[in-house]
């Protein structure tokens, strides 16, 4: 049986289904043999030693994904699966066969295409034996055309090799293990770090795309595509350069086409240029080709997340042959936009600009998608959707990571995320590490640079790719160093900003910008974005390569906003704890790890956690730093069991990433440009720096994120309690208003203050007044503040900001007894179903009342200040209601959302969540007769029906408020 058939005369086809794989050693043929005579089945069931593959994968990921192995995540599993330094490379060297169908017409050319192998191997197709390269990260396109089967069936098999050097773990572990993987090109986290396992095979295996593409005799090869703006961003031109080949024994004539197209509503296509040159390509050659630049009058500029839209053009790149017809085409979504950056002289921070306006970098850190490299485009929208629901603007591919894949920028470019990419060097590995290793980096620079620079055609006409990096705490080597710097030098276009921002000396026209020495910036190998030789360079930390990053545990809150905190301008990484709920600790480690940690009370009065060992496994990061930071979980009492510990972890994964973010923002260009958080989230089932867990259920750190990273936002500064107006957008607010009420355990506002009538300037962060509660006679000991900033002239809430607040000295636990209060609520909720994909809208209202909850909300409405939230409807109109019963007066306290399958054969203690879900917010607070709109969307699996449940302070036990039909 053929698999993978190929529809189109013409085109790409994938083949990512039906592949099956084998350890070597266990297989008695030749790769000859197992594409001519003695092929395995790929039908189900497998026969030994063959098993069903993962590719796009890794070996362990087929061996997970077969059960050969314990699940490497769960628990102590990795610690039962074998090193492959321990078992040596032939262990893990395996075969991988597929089928595919595939037949040419006269003229027609064929490539196999693979996008990404780990380390090298041997392929054969039909008999035929041909070579893949060392290097994890570059591209093999092998022209297959004359070893095609000629009728159409055809036999693949890959020999698939470990990395050349894949070291030994030393019983402590360490960054990199003992760092001979760095020896290689390929990701160093394999060996371990101090947030992941060892990855037991290295991540050998078929890790990325692989295909086949038919064209006619001459195709188009990585074009590269630039922008030009003048006149204040009104006049744009686009620079399109490509190779064009010539793979037939005679000359081309050739017609070579661009057009440029945009998206209307209703999936309607405007064709906005639209261009045709012709040339002549010699036989068996390649000719690289520049077209004549295309003017552009104001078109919709692409912007970051929380700056603009970001709009996207379709670029289509065809090429006709005579006698032939269209023999090839080539496609990429294209921003509009100009991204510059240069060391600010207020901060000493690197300072980014997109399109002429400064923007606050708030972001984190990625290392990737997946451990065992389970890499898909579902999951990578789901993880940069993420990030931008949590308002980043960010992310740092961190060097002993990937080079990520052309579908994570895809989604970085529709979510308007910036990205750092960096290469594949680490301090830890190559040459500052313990114990010193490796500081020439890897064995072979030319490798090492042929990958970089293939990396770099593949990535750069991403709108979302912002600068390179060449490396994590650590330059490259020389050599590779000053290679970097001269393939990434800047067109001149790009420099006329120097490093202390001030216009340069020559401002380039728009003829000189073509037509000077320096030639068309499209025949640039990037010529657009700037590199930096290093994470502690060049403005990032203290911009000398001096180990100023961090810290990376639990801190007071209040400190995020003292001058004495972090003392650079840009923080590249800076990170803290990050605890799931109980629900992904149960599903993922046996009932030995749903202990809650020891806590050990020191002689200094702080208190020391001890995890047990399978947390310490999965790299826990505890709650307490003896001698600087009391337990922020015990704030809140004693945790009784895992639930009630994940829940107060939530509590303080909320506070302490909100402050982190608004700590930084409090001082924006006058202390600072930039922070990016160590990490936004694991590649494994670790239980640390994450805002959603390896199963993508968020923790509350992310709507903490999510709240203090509003482009417009009120904030409390912990420090001065000062209320403070942030704005990062670069629009001036006018009639603006704050409204401050201070909430107490009995229900009662015994504080409230308005301030009206003032100017939020662009890119300011402006304190407004003094939060003096706390100086109050009779301040209470435990109380929650609300924040809402107001547009008086519509009144919109622009921000809404909840904090719960102590006494200085004091703690939380008064909140203990405080969970006994049923608070009621009203739930009405409305469901959207398309196919698989269901939408909800929850609106949720604490209907409380308390002794003066009319008298304050009487005087809440005063004047302009109208309740914006009402009750929508009930079920006359279509709307489900739901009510959760109580006689409690007061806050509904750290509400928290969570969708479920409602099915009934459910095992007692199984994971019944659906995951992903996108919650507009969650974990949130509602204040006496204060109601609350929570959009919901999610995808549930054939035969499913989904349920909806509501928990918070005040309602451990769960409520199931909506159940679908």
């Amino acid at each position: 049986m053929v698999n993978n058939v190929m529809k189109e005369a013409q085109g790409k086809m994938i083949l990512d289904s039906a592949w099956v794989a084998a350890r070597s050693t266990e297989v008695q043929f030749s790769g000859i043999q197992l594409t001519t005579t003695n092929p395995p089945s790929t039908a189900a069931p497998t026969s030994p030693p063959w098993m069903h593959a993962l590719v796009p994968g890794t070996v362990l990921g087929t061996l997970v994904k077969n059960k050969v192995v314990p699940d490497p995540f769960y628990g102590l599993g990795n610690e039962a699966i074998l090193d492959i330094a321990d078992s040596g490379r032939d262990y893990y060297t395996f075969w991988f066969f597929t089928t595919f169908q595939c037949k040419l017409s006269v003229n027609q050319k064929c490539d196999l295409n693979f996008r990404g192998i780990n380390y090298s191997a041997d392929v054969y197709l039909n008999g035929h034996k041909l070579v893949l390269l060392k290097g994890m990260f570059r591209r093999h396109s092998l022209d297959v055309t004359g070893i095609l089967n000629p009728d159409g069936s055809n036999l693949l098999a890959v020999l698939v090799h470990p990395p050349d050097h894949p070291g030994t773990i030393p019983p402590q572990g360490g960054q990199g293990g003992d760092h001979e993987i760095g020896k290689d090109v390929a990701t160093q986290y394999v060996e371990g770090w101090d947030w992941i396992a060892p990855i037991r095979d290295r991540n050998t295996g078929i890790w990325d795309e692989v295909s086949i593409s038919i064209t006619g005799p001459v195709k188009i090869t990585d074009p590269h595509l630039v922008s030009s703006f003048f006149d204040n961003y009104k006049r744009v031109y686009l620079h399109a350069t490509t190779e064009v080949e010539n793979r037939s024994s005679s000359a081309a004539q050739c017609s070579l086409k661009i057009q440029v197209t945009t998206e209307l509503e209703g999936s309607v296509q405007l064709v906005e240029k639209l261009q045709t040159q012709m040339l002549s390509v010699p036989p068996k050659s390649r000719v690289q080709f520049t077209f004549p630049e295309l003017f552009f009058y104001k078109p919709n500029l692409w912007w970051p997340n929380g700056m603009g839209k970001q709009n996207l053009y379709d670029v289509v790149i065809s090429i006709d042959v005579e006698g032939f017809g269209e023999s090839d085409t080539w496609s990429h979504l294209f921003g509009f936009r100009k991204i510059e950056s240069h060391i600010d002289d207020a901060t000493g921070g690197r300072l980014f600009k997109v399109n002429g306006e400064p923007i606050f970098i708030r972001g984190g850190n990625w290392i990737l998608s997946d451990g065992l490299l389970r890499l898909s485009k579902k999951r990578y929208e789901t993880d940069i959707k993420f990030h931008a629901d949590m308002n980043f603007n960010m992310i740092r591919c961190w060097g002993g990571g990937l080079a990520e894949r052309p579908e994570f920028y895809h989604y970085c470019d529709y979510y308007g995320i910036l990205v750092w990419q960096e290469f594949w060097i680490t301090g830890d590995v190559d040459g500052r590490g313990i114990p010193v290793s490796n500081p020439n980096g890897p064995l072979d620079h030319d490798l090492f640079l042929f990958c970089a620079r293939d990396t770099i055609k593949l990535l750069r006409n991403h709108a979302s790719l912002a600068l390179w990096v060449g490396g994590n705490e650590q330059i490259p080597p020389k050599d590779i160093n000053a290679a970097l710097k001269s393939d990434l030098k800047l067109h001149p276009f790009f420099k006329h900003v120097n490093e202390n921002g001030k216009p340069g000396a020559v401002e380039l026209t728009p003829s000189s910008a073509t037509t000077n020495s320096s030639g068309d910036p499209s025949q640039y190998l990037d010529g657009t974005r700037i590199y930096i030789e290093g994470s502690l360079w060049d403005g990032f930390a203290d911009g000398e390569g001096n180990f100023t990053d961090g810290p990376y545990e639990i801190q007071n809150p209040e400190d995020f906003f003292k001058d004495s905190f972090y003392k650079y301008g840009f923080n590249p990484e800076v990170g803290s704890v990050g605890m799931p709920v109980a629900a992904t600790i149960r599903a993922t480690m046996p009932p030995e790890g749903w202990q809650i940690p020891l806590f050990n009370e020191l002689s200094n009065g702080y208190v020391e956690e001890v995890p047990n060992p399978i947390w310490k496994y999965h790299k826990y990061i505890p709650y307490s730093k003896p001698t600087m930071v009391h337990d922020q979980i015990q704030l809140y009492g004693i945790a009784k069991d895992l639930d009630d510990f994940c829940f107060k972890a939530q509590l303080v994964n909320y506070i302490q990433y909100r402050a982190l973010l608004e700590g930084w923002t409090s001082r924006m260009w006058r202390k600072y440009t930039g922070v990016l958080i160590w990490k936004t989230q694991n590649p494994w089932t670790g239980l640390r720096g994450q805002f959603y867990d390896h199963l993508l259920d968020q923790t509350a750190g992310f709507y903490g994120c999510r709240c203090a990273a509003e482009p417009i936002h009120v904030q409390l500064n912990l420090d001065t309690y000062f209320i403070e107006a942030v704005n990062t957008t670069s629009e001036r607010l006018s009639n603006m208003a704050i409204e401050a009420s201070v909430w107490d355990l009995d229900g009662m506002c015994p504080y409230y203050k308005v301030h009206e009538s003032f100017t939020m300037l662009p890119k300011t962060v402006t304190p407004i007044f003094e939060m003096d509660y706390p100086k109050l006679e009779n301040a209470k000991p435990v109380y929650f503040l609300l924040l809402k900033l107001y547009d008086k002239s519509d009144n919109r809430v622009l921000s809404r900001n909840l904090y719960w607040l102590h006494l200085p000295g004091g703690d939380y636990k008064l909140l203990e007894p405080y969970r006994k209060k049923k608070i009621p609520l009203k739930i009405t909720s409305e469901i959207f179903v398309k196919g698989s994909t269901y939408r909800f809208k929850m609106h949720v209202e604490n209907i409380s009342k308390g002794p003066n909850t009319e008298n304050s909300s009487t005087e809440h409405e005063l004047g302009w200040f109208k309740r914006l939230h009402r009750c929508i409807g009930g079920k006359n109109n279509g709307l489900k209601v739901s009510e959760i019963k109580g006689n409690g007066i007061g806050v509904a306290f750290f509400l928290q959302f969570s969708v479920h399958s409602s099915n009934k054969d459910h095992k007692e203690g199984e994971d019944t969540r659906i995951l992903p879900v996108h919650y507009s917010d969650n974990y949130f607070s509602l204040v006496p007769g204060e109601a609350m709109t929570v959009k919901i969307c999610f995808e549930v699996p054939e035969g499913v029906t989904p349920r909806i449940t509501l928990q918070g302070w005040n309602y451990s036990e769960g409520h199931t408020v909506l159940e679908a039909l």
